[in-house]
């Protein structure tokens, strides 16, 4: 890797401090009538959290945990890019770049950079190490201010990724990885610079067309339930709809008007995003800690609206081959699949893994390494990080050697 200055984090004490006054002086709705959470994040929670942000959290405390490793920031085209590292250590590590999500933030890799960066030290074999990259995608955390390109989308950051690992950083080959909106970063790097790539592992199948179209917010295509669906099926239909179909909605139509309020309301992007972390995990995934350290990346950066709006520019500038060969993604291809994101009708890995080969989507990708397992929300190296690893680490293993 070539030469650059390290830029440890450090948020100013006055954005900290500006933080916790508007938290104090939060204007609270009654919330009557919402024990049940039907209306979305309860006021109770919500006031705990917030309170527990103004007065005991200890950012600096996250902070240092996260300058435990090398952090940078470069100009990549003219788009700010921070990204953490940590170096490989083994015979020869295979560089990888890992590409979060919405509402994720870079620190959702945390628990995975170790294991794939140092494997023998977690009982794994050296010859599995990564040379370990994990950027803010531009416009969210501290890939900030996106001043310059506000038509900033999952195609175009996959096009700022390749000129990061190839020319700001100086690798001739690289892996690639993610989730959510990362997993079609990953997916566009496996389609147009596949001859550059020892390969991708993604969290999920998703077509690259998946925001183009005039209903692109709306994953059902505006059709209606069928009728006479088994009860289990369509209960998992409404189910996935109450979790999935605001935030697409919102975000793919309104983003800067949604941006205007939750910029200037702490408490406001809190809840917003809480309601996410917490209806798509499996369990209790996250501590207060933990959703307010993500909280606070996103606050100090000042990258709610460029973070949202990332799903509008998604549709509005529609996705386009860059070739026409198949697979459309010719990079060999892992996949991991958690059981809270089962469709509806698949109960079992089993079943899950033959749902995917028998969709449309299969055709889509090089596939060389599928996995499902029973639990895991959507936030899968946080929810299941060992899972995760092995996973990834099985997807890229011997294909130094192949290419």
């Amino acid at each position: 890797m070539k030469n650059l200055k390290q830029t440890p984090i450090h948020v100013p004490d006055e954005v900290l401090e500006d933080l916790r006054r508007r938290l104090t002086l939060t204007k609270w709705p009654l919330d009557v009538g919402n024990d049940d959470g039907f209306y979305g994040v309860r006021r109770t929670d919500l006031q705990e959290l917030v309170e527990y942000w103004a007065d005991g959290f200890d950012w600096r405390r996250a902070e240092r945990a996260m300058n435990e490793y090398e952090q940078y920031r470069v100009d990549v085209g003219g788009v700010p890019v921070h990204f953490m590292r940590k170096a490989g250590v083994g015979p020869d590590p295979i560089p990888l770049i890992l590409s979060h999500g919405w509402p994720w933030t870079f620190w959702h890799w945390s628990k995975v950079i170790d294991p794939l960066a140092d494997p023998a030290s977690y009982g794994g074999d050296p010859a599995d190490a990564f040379d370990v990259i994990v950027p803010s995608l531009p416009g969210f955390g501290f890939s900030t201010p996106l001043t310059n390109q506000p038509d900033m989308n999952f195609w175009k950051m996959a096009d700022v990724w390749h000129e990061l690992m190839t020319e700001v950083l100086g690798y001739e080959r690289y892996a690639a990885g993610g989730c959510d909106v990362g997993a079609l970063v990953t997916g566009q790097l496996g389609h147009k610079y596949a001859d550059e790539l020892y390969g991708i592992h993604i969290g999920s199948g998703l077509k690259l067309t998946f925001f183009n179209g005039d209903r692109a917010w709306d994953f059902s295509g505006g059709n209606p339930i069928p009728p006479d669906l088994p009860p289990i099926v369509h209960n998992r239909i409404v189910e996935l709809d109450r979790r999935f179909a605001a935030h697409l909605a919102t975000h793919v139509l309104d983003p800067s008007t949604l941006g205007f309020g939750l910029a200037d309301s702490p408490a406001g992007l809190l809840a917003w995003m809480l309601e996410r972390w917490t209806s798509w995990s499996d369990g209790d995934a996250f501590t207060k800690d933990d959703v307010l350290t993500h909280a606070t990346i996103y606050w100090a950066g000042n990258a709610i609206d460029t973070s949202i709006r990332t799903y509008a520019n998604n549709n509005r500038y529609p996705w386009t081959p860059s070739h026409d060969r198949q697979p459309v993604i010719e990079a060999p291809t892992g996949i991991t699949f958690v059981g809270y994101e089962n469709p509806p009708g698949v109960t079992t890995p089993e079943q899950r893994i033959q749902h995917f080969l028998s969709s449309d989507r299969a055709s889509w990708y090089n596939h060389v390494n599928l996995t499902a397992h029973p639990t895991g929300g959507h936030f899968i190296p946080w929810e299941r990080p060992t899972e995760w690893t092995d996973d990834l680490r099985r997807t890229f293993r011997n294909r130094s050697a192949e290419t």
